[in-house]
């Protein structure tokens, strides 16, 4: 009976080890999954002046323009610095997307108009003919509604928006959602488009720049980057791995060779900074950091769900093309969820910049702190295969004072300090005013040393305020 029961086992390992083999070679097919894409056209690229029917040739491709323009006034509601501005009429794509999911689009009333409709239209044969998709939109809002399309087409399609009546609507940010080849091809790399393959090979690196221009912020004393302190006494040495400090002439980083993002960045605001130099989007690699950090490139951030998020805004430095450039070196980006960055805080900073226009100057540093965020794919820690690490919050801290000379002795108890803290996350409020807090809080989350330049007593009633506008 042992022998019979040792030669069954055996027979039955054997049996198993075979079937085993069997099912090891036979299913193991390779599955191809394709990339996921978020396509953005913010229509910051390009001109239009005039209603009058025209193609206009911008990031993703050529439009058709039929009383319609790219509006940048006061009036225009935007997200940077200019938008499409509809009257009775429609633009349109002169050419298809691929593999495409969804579309995205957001509208609002301009300026003092009334409220209108929009609706969005497909075409499955390169425009010869297009059918309504989905139901009207009202738009029925001062700041943008955003209003998403399923697309169930398999084939290469294109769009047209069209507007009825003779109130008028600004339309930004046309996004597109898929998985796969897009094909398109940008004429210039987009702030906003992270998570699209199309920009798989980086731009060449950078190192400092050249800093002598007459819009260069001085090094120290009024308009400098470090007025308000040095809030983690970070320093330029090699020992200082995880808080080295870097001047970029037009703002100042404390950086983080194991994050490989910037602690914080400090810089000025005054209406010296801002000009007629269009945005540069020239991403680029820095090449000035000790040889043995890591080189962030500009495509590294592809594919993740995350913005490439500026810390001081290209919109803040728009004097030259230099300062503009400055802005799209790596090291002045996290990782940002996008309705994080193109919402939440790309209308901080523009109410920043507004308040600039109405005779101010602001003081800004702006930081990170934590680990894990959640951008379009979801949530994640790290991206670029572990070497970034996505920040959980993001804040910013901002002095502002009415135009004058001798900056810090004119700060009083009475002084606007913002202070706000908002969690990297794509589901967010886009009303920044929902994430106002205190500078003591900031600092209790990160251990800096905030407005350290100012005497304690003042420091510490501005520190505990809460001000809301």
């Amino acid at each position: 009976m042992k022998k019979i029961f040792v030669l069954a086992l055996a027979s039955a390992f054997v049996f198993g080890c075979t079937k085993k083999m069997e099912i090891t070679e036979t299913i193991v097919p390779y599955v191809h999954v394709p990339v996921k894409y978020t396509i953005k056209e913010d229509f910051e690229m390009g001109s239009k002046a005039a209603y009058a029917v025209a193609d206009v040739s911008i990031k993703t491709g050529t439009w058709n323009f039929d009383d319609g323009l790219l509006g940048s006034t006061a009036a225009d509601i935007k997200n940077e610095l200019q938008a499409v501005r509809l009257r009775t009429g429609k633009i349109g794509m002169n050419f298809d997307v691929d593999s495409i999911n969804a579309l995205v689009i957001k509208h609002a009333q301009y300026g003092n108009d009334a409220a209108s409709v929009v609706s969005v239209w497909i075409s499955e044969d390169k425009g010869t003919t297009y059918t309504q998709l989905g139901a009207n939109l009202n738009t029925n809002s001062k700041t943008f509604i955003s209003d998403t399309f399923k697309i169930t087409v398999t084939k290469p399609v294109r769009f047209q928006i069209r507007k009825t009546g003779t109130t008028r609507v600004n339309i930004d940010d046309v996004t597109f959602i898929g998985a796969g080849n897009p094909g398109i091809i940008f004429k210039e790399v987009v702030d906003n488009i992270k998570d699209t393959v199309n920009y798989s090979t980086p731009a060449p690196g950078r190192g400092f720049p050249n800093g002598s221009g007459i819009d260069v912020p001085p090094v120290d004393g009024d308009n400098s980057n470090l007025l308000f302190g040095n809030p983690s006494n970070a320093t330029s040495t090699s020992v200082a791995i995880e808080n080295y400090l870097v001047d970029f002439k037009y703002f100042t980083t404390s950086h983080s060779s194991s994050r490989n993002t910037p602690n914080w960045v400090s810089w000025h605001l005054d209406a010296s900074n801002v000009g007629s130099t269009s945005r540069q989007d020239n991403f680029a690699a820095f090449t000035g950091f000790p040889t043995d950090f890591y080189q962030v490139q500009s495509n590294s951030f592809s594919g993740s769900g995350f913005d490439r998020g500026h810390n001081c805004p290209s919109a803040d430095r728009t004097s030259s093309v230099e300062a503009n450039s400055a802005t799209f070196l790596m090291p002045n980006m996290i990782p940002q969820a996008p309705n994080n960055n193109q919402q939440t805080w790309a209308s901080l900073e523009s109410y920043l910049r507004a308040e600039m226009q109405k005779g101010y100057e602001v003081y800004i540093i702006m930081g990170s702190y934590g680990k894990g965020g959640t951008g379009s794919n979801g949530y994640a820690e790290t991206i670029n295969n572990g070497k970034v690490v996505v920040p959980k919050r993001v804040w910013k801290v901002a002095v502002i004072l009415p135009v004058g000379n001798a900056d810090l002795s004119r700060v009083n108890a009475n002084t606007t300090v913002l202070a706000i803290d908002t969690p990297n996350e794509n589901v967010i409020d886009a009303d920044w005013k929902k994430y106002i807090t205190t500078i003591d809080a900031i600092e209790k989350a990160t251990s800096y040393d905030l407005l350290s330049k100012l005497p304690l007593d003042l420091q510490k009633t501005l520190q505990a305020k809460l001000y809301i506008p």
